[in-house]
């Protein structure tokens, strides 16, 4: 189908007064709430392929929040990805399924601003994960870089701010563009010199949480200018805002900000640990099981001095007497698998204000099978009377341990609760990548893109799934012509943990560049003429 206009109806401080003001609020929707279903996919669970091992078995049982269950991404898991890929495509091809590949996005794609380059997208939205139109207009935030300062797209990430776009809830996504209003916060004002990935919460009236992770860098020249190279420090943070809006604009001020997190180094890894830890992208939510409570994911990496982590059988996660298994010697003795330790983190807030936040332990960890499980978030949906939680995170193919391949991309793990025995969708954690022949070695992303592998494999990152199971990303590099702006949005269709792409949605799958319908509209009926 083509992509609608608007999403069918499924489809420091502050005086204890203001705190209360800003609690959180749930809109008045029932505590049995869950995000607007996906459509069901077609296609059953992928069967067993011979010569693979088999997967873990998952139970996908919830278990208390405060718990220590943690969840495993394992290599039994991950080999399914290859399992399910075709090994004998052309060179140039996509060797893997279609119904978990994002459809090609034309080379001579739009840029939705000329001035700055685009990277991760969020749109304003509440704690149920509802994208919030605020009176007529929506709202996303994207990490930002100055295309004219004099470096380059792949030295963004230590120039990197937040900026803002809006438009018109009733415009023509496929004609309109995204207003552009600036950075988000005063310069010099945010915890750290670099804002990195969050999420945008509409509180009570015009009070917006933004939770940023605050990064901080102390060599940008020198980086900029090619060199540099001395690790930096992130927190997560949040500042306090207000939102406002009328007939002709968006614009928000007022941010004050706190910071919420730093790494703890016992549940999850700090800069001393480990000078490439990650600690970053905060996603805030309730839970329908738990509508009392406030938690947080987040990416992180296992404790520990880098490169003092073992490999155990249960990160292997072979079933007893499988003869496609590795063995754990072997893993541990030939492989540095050792070093691949992310983590999805989870945290609780203590004050209803959301100021202050403890660590709970990591909900998922991918030890031994890759280093990078970034921009997590939650999706429930109700699935036959039964809330399933669905725990999307995006990586990378050069953050797989040794041994593993998977395409960059969006990954699903499905269960009963916020902390579960997690599945991973499609019985190998893809749920939807950039088309990658995974018979070949990958090019570097910022690399000539050679003639033998696909030239698109590296041609969107930072999935973010929105309601209806709408999934906008940025792009990087299509066949060699960079990118930094927004990919057009795809549609995965999921339940009982399969996921496949909707290729009826748009054009052959693509719909409109930088489509992030929302579906909850606030401020007034009235507004939105």
């Amino acid at each position: 189908m083509q992509a609608p206009a608007r999403p069918a109806g499924r489809g420091r401080r502050r005086a204890a007064a203001i705190a209360a003001t800003v609690a959180l609020t749930l809109m008045a929707a029932p505590a049995a709430f869950a995000q607007p279903p996906a459509d069901p996919p077609s296609v059953g669970m992928p069967a067993p392929t011979p010569g693979f091992p088999l997967p873990t078995q998952h139970t996908q049982q919830a278990h208390d929040p405060e718990s220590d269950f943690t969840s495993k991404w394992t290599r039994a898991d991950a080999r399914q990805i290859m399992a399910q890929s075709n090994p004998n495509v052309a060179p140039g091809q996509s060797s893997m399924s279609p119904n978990v590949t994002m459809p090609e996005i034309p080379q001579n794609f739009p840029a939705m601003n000329d001035d700055v380059w685009v990277w991760d997208t969020w749109s304003l939205s509440d704690m149920k994960g509802n994208q919030i139109s605020y009176k007529g207009w929506d709202v996303i935030f994207s990490l930002v870089a100055d295309r004219h300062a004099g470096y380059t797209f792949d030295q963004r990430h230590w120039n990197a701010r937040i900026g803002f776009f809006y438009r018109k809830t009733n415009a023509d996504p496929n004609t309109a563009k995204w207003n552009y209003g600036g950075h988000l916060f005063a310069e010099g004002t945010s915890i750290g010199n670099t804002e990195w990935s969050g999420s945008t919460r509409l509180m009570e009236g015009d009070n917006v949480n933004v939770f940023y992770t605050a990064t901080t860098f102390y060599d940008i020249p020198q980086r900029n200018a090619g060199g540099g190279g001395i690790a930096p420090d992130a927190a997560i943070a949040k500042a306090l805002g207000h939102i406002h809006a009328d007939q002709d604009k968006v614009w928000l001020d007022g941010f004050e900000h706190t910071k919420l997190l730093e790494p703890d180094g016992k549940l999850y890894q700090t800069k001393t640990q480990n000078a490439g830890f990650a600690f970053r992208d905060p996603y805030p939510f309730v839970d329908p099981a738990h509508p009392d409570k406030v938690y947080m994911v987040f990416e992180g990496n296992t404790a520990g001095n880098r490169g003092s982590y073992r490999c155990t059988q249960s990160d292997l996660g072979y079933r007893s007497g499988d003869p496609n298994a590795e063995t754990l010697t072997d893993v541990n003795t030939h492989t540095g698998s050792f070093y691949q330790t992310a983590s999805v983190g989870l945290a609780e807030a203590d004050t209803k204000d959301l100021t202050q936040w403890h660590f709970l332990p990591p909900i998922l960890t991918s030890n031994c099978v890759n280093d990078q499980t970034e921009r997590p978030q939650f999706y429930i949906q109700n699935e036959n009377g039964k809330n399933k939680y669905y725990l999307f995170t995006i990586s990378h193919q050069f953050t797989y341990a040794d041994r593993m391949r998977g395409p960059d991309g969006v990954y699903g793990f499905v269960g009963d609760g916020i902390r579960s025995d997690f599945q991973p969708v499609n019985n190998s954690g893809l749920a939807l990548g950039s088309p990658t022949d995974l018979n070949l070695p990958a090019n570097n992303p910022s690399g000539t893109i050679s003639g033998q592998q696909n030239g698109r494999q590296f041609q969107a990152y930072s999935h973010y799934v929105m309601p209806g199971g709408l999934v906008q990303s940025f792009i990087d590099n299509v066949n060699g012509t960079r990118g930094g702006t927004l990919s057009p949005t795809v549609k995965i269709d999921f339940k009982g943990g399969v996921t496949q792409v909707d290729r009826t949605f748009g054009a052959n799958g693509l719909g409109p560049f930088g489509y992030l319908p929302t579906n909850l509209r606030v401020g007034g009926e009235g507004l939105y003429k």
